[in-house]
């Protein structure tokens, strides 16, 4: 706690000013750019290893960056606050990208791994079946440890369950909304993306970021 006071002495005293206009400007209206649906292991910092601004993202952050399934009419029956957010970002806010991030030697997962019965907290036992029933034919790196290969396979689960959300399905079709899967490496501080066409994750160094912008330009 004393760092947070801390830091937010050193804001006030060397950073406020230089986002004052910034936040005057967002205080009257928010317009960001996806919604971005994240673990929330302190670890994973998205507008640090994305390099956005304030403004810049509608953000949901839960154990195992999870969506609860919704229903043909649009009702979830339980952990309404994601669903919540799903359809006020798309609806209310106009995103035009979901992207569901996951990451390397996630806890969520290794629970689900050692199985979530043994789980004492109630909540959390309850929570993490959202994260079960896993069954991704993705072509995963060898070198990947079973916890991380469950990440990744997480990742696609949810993009699913996001997927079953009227609201999701009917942008979709549409072309006016799209899902991405992202995957955080915590030990190189690399970002893989899930490519469709090749059925696994990879880096997004330069060339696959060119590649990825292009096929968005296409749409």
């Amino acid at each position: 706690m004393k760092k947070l006071i801390l830091g937010i002495l050193d804001f006030h005293q060397h950073g406020q000013s230089q986002y004052r206009e910034k936040f005057g400007k967002l205080s009257e209206r928010q317009d960001p750019d996806a919604l971005l649906i994240a673990c929330s292991d302190s670890r994973v910092v998205p507008n640090l290893f994305a390099s956005t601004d304030p403004g810049d993202l509608f953000v949901v952050r839960n154990v195992g960056n999870m969506v609860p399934v919704c229903d043909h009419q649009g009702v979830t029956h339980s952990d309404e606050s994601e669903a919540a957010a799903i359809e006020f970002s798309i609806c209310n806010l106009g995103i035009k990208d979901i992207i569901i991030c996951g990451h390397s030697e996630c806890g969520a997962m290794q629970a689900i791994l050692d199985g979530r019965e043994k789980i004492q907290n109630k909540n959390l036992r309850s929570w993490l079946r959202h994260g079960e029933n896993q069954q991704s034919n993705t072509a995963f790196s060898q070198d990947l440890s079973l916890v991380n290969q469950m990440s990744q396979s997480n990742v696609l689960l949810q993009m699913e369950h996001v997927m079953t959300y009227p609201e999701v399905q009917k942008r979709v079709q549409e072309g006016s909304l799209r899902v991405h899967g992202w995957w955080f490496e915590l030990s190189n501080a690399d970002v893989f993306v899930y490519d469709a066409m090749k059925n696994q994750f990879v880096l997004l160094d330069e060339n696959q970021a060119q590649s990825v912008i292009a096929r968005l330009n296409d749409h």
